[in-house]
């Protein structure tokens, strides 16, 4: 499939928002699907990830309970809702998917990537 995510932008700590990550093609309803963040200087980060069902999440333990993944299958899109944005969160955000149904925090577990879409958040 291919990937692309939006909804990135400047935000004050304490706000939220949601990305997106809008999928082609007509397999994506059996991916598993994550989203993966990167600060300049920094490794490739695990945020989170959703089943192909959607039943079952995974999170990193630094955003438990402030991020929530999400998916529409009849939409092709994924989400991520992110509140309490803290300037640590400040990254490129990129969303992966996984053919094999892999949601884990491996990124080379997944197969196919979207571009990054930057979130900034200020103190």
């Amino acid at each position: 499939v291919q990937l692309q995510a939006s909804g990135g932008g400047l935000v004050q700590a304490g706000g939220s928002l949601r990305l997106s990550c809008a999928a082609s093609g007509r397999t994506f309803s059996s991916y598993a699907m994550g989203w993966f963040r990167q600060a300049p200087g920094k490794e490739r980060q695990f945020i989170a990830a959703i089943s192909w069902s959607g039943l079952r999440t995974n999170y990193v333990d630094s955003v438990k309970g402030r991020f929530t993944i999400s998916r529409d299958n009849a939409k092709n899109t994924v989400y991520l809702q992110m509140n309490s944005l803290k300037p640590e969160d400040t990254a490129a955000y990129y969303c992966a998917g996984s053919a094999r149904g892999y949601y884990g925090s491996t990124a080379n577990q997944y197969d196919d990537w979207g571009q990054g879409t930057l979130v900034t958040v200020s103190s």
